[in-house]
């Protein structure tokens, strides 16, 4: 009988080792982090304010396909103070990679998006739609993996790319966002942003670029004294491996009005 007992007890043992890792695999956990999104970033120059007209009823008239695609959130925007030449930047979230194949894979052929948007997609060499366009795809951090879209109250916003000397020093300020919680401080003090996204394919990498919002201007300057001011963030910045002059070679700062059909 001891024997019988060994030999059944070893089976159960070993079966409960095979199992249980798939057991484990199967069952739903509650502390799975979420899917970071890619957000593409696309800025039109023009040589006129006729090309940026038809731009923006490009994407005024196109929006509710990538709706449909399941491409919500679509940002479309002015400079506050328009620079020469004049631009429009948009931004498009997408869930995964695979998303973001799968619809400009779709629109290729998509008869509502090619027919909507022939004079766009069709404009004469003679008379382009745009001059240029610069285009930029970036990951979501993983402590910010998906966009969150402030009210519609009257608004202006700041876009923040921040250039390193080389990657490892990009790896390192956007730890200094996750794993030192800066982001977290953001939202503390009411920048109400929008998303942040290392830049994986784009010009002058490495970078990350953020958007926060503010009511405006003065509000604006209220909050960036504020932050520099606030106790963490100067405990965090005070750490020589986050020095500025290791991390950070350049930033640039655009500001940013919504159009009247922005999603965002």
């Amino acid at each position: 009988m001891k024997r019988r007992s060994f030999v059944q007890n070893s089976i159960l043992t070993g079966l409960a080792a095979i199992t249980a890792p798939v057991l484990t695999q199967a069952m739903p956990s509650n502390n799975k982090p979420q899917d970071s999104e890619y957000y593409e970033l696309k800025v039109y120059s023009f040589k006129d304010d006729t090309q940026k007209q038809l731009v923006e009823k490009f994407y005024q008239t196109i929006i509710p396909v990538y709706n449909r695609l399941g491409v919500h959130h679509v940002g479309v925007f002015n400079q506050l103070t328009p620079a020469s030449p004049n631009q429009l930047f948009v931004i498009l979230p997408y869930k995964s990679l695979d998303h973001y194949e799968e619809v400009t894979t779709k629109l290729e052929t998509d008869t509502a998006y090619k027919k909507e948007g022939e004079f766009y997609l069709n404009a004469p060499a003679t008379a382009p739609a745009y001059e240029r366009i610069e285009s930029s795809l970036m990951k979501a951090f993983k402590n910010a993996p998906k966009m969150i879209v402030p009210g519609k109250q009257a608004r202006i916003f700041e876009l923040r790319q921040y250039q390193s000397a080389t990657e490892a020093a990009s790896k390192k300020k956007i730890s200094m966002f996750n794993e030192e919680a800066e982001i977290e401080i953001f939202k503390r003090l009411g920048f109400k942003p929008v998303f942040w996204g290392e830049t994986i394919i784009g010009a002058q990498r490495p970078n990350l670029t953020y958007m926060v919002t503010f009511d405006d201007l003065a509000a604006k300057d209220a909050h960036w004294k504020n932050f520099g001011a606030d106790a963490e963030w100067k405990r965090i910045s005070s750490m020589p491996e986050y020095a500025d002059a290791l991390i950070i070679s350049k930033i640039v700062s655009t500001l940013l009005t919504p159009t009247a059909f922005s999603q965002v």
